[in-house]
């Protein structure tokens, strides 16, 4: 199974023709729909709309459509309604300018302060009769289908540069991993080395009253001791863990953002405690790349569905 990015966008578009009102031709007017829908990251599915005043009536049918394909992210749905009308202007009929005559006759007789109907208010009630003819039904579900489907397809080409960016990621933490491991040995080894140093120089200076045996056994309790402060074997086998969990989901595919996102907090625990336990400046550096890296999959997996 994929797996999707919430970013995407889509658009699609449909023209029709409308008949004229005037038995004797038909019009060369119609009307396009234009359908655009944008997504982008969110913790939840979040739909928003913005339709003309005509297509407002399938809200409803669109969300429901949307909800059965996407399960996260912002979406916006923007539509929109333009004349295909050749001269760029809606011909008013004569039986439509007939009713706007008496429409204003009637309103004039009551206030004859009332101004007349403009030319350009003639034309902008007949584009909206014309506009309101037409039913939309037929054109917008099956575009919408079809949006929703190049939006599904676009979100599927960006997980998919996701899910490269991450192996990438993942490939590195197990060699910075991989380069932790045999540190920590070293360093116990060189600070047991120093402790009973100075142990032994500390006997030189000394009056003898300090027991050699005693001596030994204090300097290997400190190595001891400094040996459990500094093991990041554990945290290393928790680390590398996740990335296999990570790498499983990544394989696996589907709905697996909210997953990744925990296993990334994970991880960047891990790697703050492999920062706070270190005692040499090479634990110290490989823990500020792996945060470096695990930032900027945390970045990536926000985008995840």
């Amino acid at each position: 199974m994929p797996v999707y990015s919430m970013t995407g966008y889509a658009s699609a578009q449909h023209s029709t023709a409308n008949p004229s009102p005037d038995s004797e031709a038909k019009s060369s007017s119609g009307a396009q729909l234009g359908l655009e829908i944008r997504a982008v990251n969110s913790r939840f599915l979040d739909i928003s709309f913005r339709l003309p005043e005509d297509l407002r009536q399938f809200e409803p049918v669109l969300r429901e459509l949307i909800v059965g394909q996407l399960k996260r992210g912002k979406v916006e749905v923007r539509a929109s309604l333009e004349s295909n009308n050749h001269s760029g202007v809606t011909e008013p009929s004569p039986r439509l300018l007939q009713r706007l005559n008496a429409a204003q006759d009637q309103v004039r007789a009551w206030l004859p302060q009332a101004q007349v109907l403009s030319v350009s208010d003639v034309l902008r009630l007949a584009a909206t009769e014309q506009s309101g003819q037409q039913d939309w039904a037929p054109a917008l579900l099956p575009l919408a289908t079809q949006a929703l489907l190049e939006l599904r397809k676009a979100r599927q080409r960006e997980g998919e540069r996701l899910v490269t960016m991450l192996r990438g990621h993942l490939t590195q933490l197990r060699a910075l991993a991989a380069q932790a491991t045999p540190l920590v040995p070293q360093l116990v080894a060189q600070q047991r080395q120093r402790f009973l140093d100075r142990w032994k120089e500390a006997m030189a200076l000394a009056d003898g009253a300090t027991l050699p045996e005693a001596v030994l056994d204090r300097a290997l309790t400190e190595a001891t001791a400094f040996a459990i402060r500094i093991d990041v074997a554990e945290e290393i086998t928790r680390l590398s863990s996740h990335l296999d969990e990570i790498e499983r989901l990544l394989k696996k595919g589907g709905e697996v953002g909210k997953r990744l996102d925990f296993l990334i907090q994970e991880l960047h625990r891990e790697a703050n405690t492999l920062g706070s336990k270190s005692s040499a400046l090479e634990l110290t550096h490989i823990s500020v790349d792996m945060k470096v890296l695990i930032e900027q999959m945390r970045e990536q997996v926000q985008n995840i569905e």
